[in-house]
């Protein structure tokens, strides 16, 4: 640091890896070609995606997206499934049973409760670890109870759109020991991973990977094609269609990336 205050880059190391989404879209914009991309951390070891289970509800197909984006950056996740004491049990375990069989480690948890807190800290020791999800499902929350004394900042959701507000603004790295840190990430409204292309969007859909070598076609897009192994286990129930629904919805969204009106 220098005397008044400022400071000085002496070097620019690699990243590991970094997270990132596209830049959301402004009302009224007119887009062409790919949106610009908005890195959200670089170098994590370890992504936690954060949902709700209410207020705001329970969204699977934004849950798929955050996945997509970490998949896609080679980035180790697990799904935190918030606020546990506003929905029914059976509800919380269906959803619970559908990500862990896909291979995902989900922690259902209530910064009210307590349930899950103990579970998420022994799994943030010695790795930097990013929190990730939408406005309002309590990632500042959860982060205060697991760690008393950071004091983020929290915010109430909005009686009139059922969504959260914007409580954390920027992403910030905090040391909660010698070689644990955590990264609280501002909320956001909406997701779209950036730089996947349509033909490698299925590899980052990992229950897809024990069916795709068996497609007629290479370039496969798991859509329409004859032959799809993918779309024959959906039919075969081996992939579930709540997942099969996210992923064509993504797709859509990769096509209509060329131009924007």
């Amino acid at each position: 640091m220098n005397e008044d205050g400022s400071g000085v880059i002496f070097k620019v190391l690699e990243r590991s890896n970094s997270l990132s989404r596209k830049v959301p879209k402004i009302k009224g914009a007119s887009y062409r070609g790919e949106r610009l991309e908005q890195i959200i951390a670089a170098n994590i070891d370890t992504l936690y995606v954060v949902s709700s289970t209410s207020n705001p509800p329970f969204n699977n197909k934004t849950i798929d997206r955050f996945l997509v984006a970490a998949e896609s950056a080679r980035i180790d996740v697990n799904l935190v499934i918030n606020k546990t004491d506003l929905a029914e049990t059976e509800f919380i375990n269906d959803w619970i049973r559908l990500y862990s069989e896909i291979g995902y480690k989900v922690f259902p948890a209530s910064a009210k409760t307590g349930e899950g807190i103990n579970e998420i800290k022994e799994s943030l020791h010695s790795k930097r670890n990013l929190f990730w999800g939408q406005s309002g499902v309590g990632k500042s929350s959860l982060l205060n109870i697991l760690f008393p004394g950071l004091n983020l900042a929290t915010g109430e959701i909005s009686t009139f759109t059922d969504r959260g507000t914007h409580t954390t603004v920027t992403s910030v790295m905090i040391k909660t020991s010698d070689d644990t840190f955590i990264i609280d990430t501002p909320g956001v409204r909406e997701i779209d991973p950036f730089g996947v292309k349509k033909e490698d969007l299925g590899h980052y859909f990992i229950e897809f990977s024990d069916f795709i070598p068996g497609c007629r076609f290479n370039t496969c897009t798991h859509q329409h094609e004859p032959g799809c192994a993918v779309i024959e286990a959906v039919e075969n129930e081996e992939i579930s269609v709540e997942r099969y629904d996210s992923y064509l919805r993504i797709l859509d969204t990769i096509e209509d990336d060329i131009i924007y009106k």
